[in-house]
């Protein structure tokens, strides 16, 4: 019997595919709504689902694409209290960087901010920011005196 998974089931078949199936393991499969038998309108409605979650996935996209463009290779200044030789004291966590992005208006996670070496010396430093899986850049973090 043919079935459509709804939900993904380990080592048998991912959420969405279509899969033929033993009777018995098929129905099983629709009692714990798993799965759907496959009929015309069952895969009518799949690939209305599918549809429905691909654009907003491009919507998506496209918002995270209009707040890379405003904040792309932008300058972030913190100042910063130093001691000796101008070392800083402490260092600039992703919090810190998301607090000041919200003050400049953008609403962004501190955990989709990557930082690749610790933010603890006087100049500029660029931290890359992952919006989406498939939408990211760089901005620049700047320490001053």
């Amino acid at each position: 019997m043919k079935v459509i998974f709804l939900q993904d089931v380990k080592k048998q078949a991912k959420k969405d595919e279509i899969k033929e199936v033993k009777d018995g393991y098929a129905k099983y499969l629709i009692a714990e709504k798993l799965a759907v038998a496959y009929t015309t309108k069952s895969v009518e409605v799949l690939n209305g689902e599918i549809k429905t979650r691909q654009d907003k996935e491009d919507a998506l996209i496209a918002e995270c694409n209009k707040v890379k463009a405003k904040l792309e290779n932008k300058n972030i200044k913190f100042k910063v209290k130093t001691g000796n030789n101008d070392k800083v004291f402490g260092s600039i966590s992703s919090k810190q960087i998301s607090e000041e992005l919200s003050k400049l208006g953008f609403d962004i996670d501190k955990k989709k901010i990557q930082i690749n070496e610790e933010i603890n010396s006087l100049g500029t430093h660029i931290v890359k920011i992952n919006l989406h899986k498939k939408v990211s850049f760089n901005i620049n973090i700047i320490l001053e005196k």
